[in-house]
């Protein structure tokens, strides 16, 4: 965890006690947000942005899990190669949909090929099967 302790000496992270109780409701909402956009009858910008927001969810739970915290959202997707050993290809596609996200936020922008859909989705089941098998701490 030494590239996260650097974040922390830059104050990119900031170190927070674990609380089971906000991991276990973070694992929750994201696995709401998996199921409903796993749904079939929802838009497809819809279905990108509640897999967008559960992959969110997800790494900072990770983060919290190790005892760090991030006001930056693109951060903890970067932060996924040392919190859950996510390859560079797989945070980059989060990364990706970050940017993509904010164009929707900012500018109205949400242009989804179905393409980045299903991986954005598969990336972000593959990420809640690691971070649920973090477990309890003690």
């Amino acid at each position: 965890m030494e590239a996260l302790e650097n974040l922390v000496k830059i104050n990119k992270l900031q170190k927070e006690p674990f609380d089971q109780a906000e991991f276990d409701g973070m694992l929750n909402a994201a696995k709401n947000r998996l199921n409903d956009a796993g749904l079939d009858g929802l838009s497809k910008d819809s279905r990108f942005l509640l897999s967008y927001g559960a992959a969110h969810i997800l790494s900072l739970a990770a983060l919290r899990w190790y005892g760090y915290r991030s006001d930056s959202r693109y951060l903890v997707f970067q932060c996924l190669q040392h919190t859950v050993d996510f390859s560079t290809a797989q945070w980059r596609i989060l990364d990706d949909c970050h940017r993509k996200r904010n164009l929707a936020e900012y500018e109205g922008n949400l242009d989804i090929c179905n393409a980045l859909l299903k991986e954005l989705l598969e990336i972000s089941e593959q990420l809640y099967e690691i971070v649920k098998n973090l477990g309890e701490k003690s």
